[in-house]
């Protein structure tokens, strides 16, 4: 169960890191370009240390905690499953309030 849980976070923390990151730098300015170079640089390491605990990047062994290689095709399979849940309920809320 805790695969789960630690896979999805380090994989959506990632991604949402790079791109934070990457807004940041870009419409930011002064200092808040340094952020935004460190929030990318951050993600790109969550990232890496993911794909290491999916066995994808083979750098040594990978402890127990970490080691979730099926539980990521597990999860990636219920978010797709909670997204398309989440978007065919929307539509057809839209579809209903544009129709009224």
């Amino acid at each position: 169960m805790l695969e789960y849980f630690l896979s999805m976070l380090m994989l959506v923390f990632a991604i949402a890191s790079v791109i934070a990151g990457i807004f940041t730098t870009y419409f930011g300015s002064g200092k808040s370009k340094v952020v935004g170079a460190i929030l990318i640089i951050v993600g790109i390491i969550v990232f890496i240390l993911f794909l290491w605990g999916a066995r994808v990047l083979k750098i040594g062994a990978v402890p127990d905690l970490m080691d979730f290689a099926g539980a990521v095709i597990n999860g990636i399979v219920a978010v797709a499953g909670a997204l398309v849940g989440a978007l065919i309920a929307l539509g057809i809320f839209l579809l209903t309030i544009i129709k009224t």
